[in-house]
């Protein structure tokens, strides 16, 4: 239990670190239209993909290869639905339904990170 706890805390610094502090100017042209988004959203994606990999590695978990890849595209996945202009992305900071947006996009993250920490402890129902 005690390894999970450390292990989601890590991981919550590690979503703090790549959204925020590693996200340039280049990766927000996620918020772009087909296909010009797709390029800066995979650099922002590959950058969380490739922190995740070397978390699972140092944790000693024998595919860290896949954990990188599936935390890749779900966080293309959830960017996209919040950024694309067609979805969440519609609505600017002056309007609650961004808020909203917002807070479902991280709430996603955040369960998609405690799924992968029990993937990684091994947890079995």
């Amino acid at each position: 239990m005690i390894s999970f706890c450390v292990l989601l805390l890590v991981l919550q610094i590690k979503h703090l670190v790549c959204d925020y502090f590693l996200q340039g100017k280049y990766m927000l042209g996620k918020f772009k239209i087909f296909p010009d988004y797709i390029l800066p959203l995979l650099a922002h994606s590959a950058v969380h993909g490739v922190t995740m990999a070397g978390i699972a590695l140092l944790w000693g978990y024998e595919h860290f290869v896949l954990m990188g890849l599936v935390d890749l595209i779900t966080h293309f996945v959830v960017d996209r639905v919040k950024a694309s202009p067609k979805l969440l992305g519609r609505w600017k900071p002056d309007n609650k339904y961004f808020w909203w947006a917002l807070g479902v996009d991280q709430y996603c993250h955040h369960a998609i990170a405690i799924a992968m920490a029990l993937w990684i402890v091994g947890f079995r129902l």
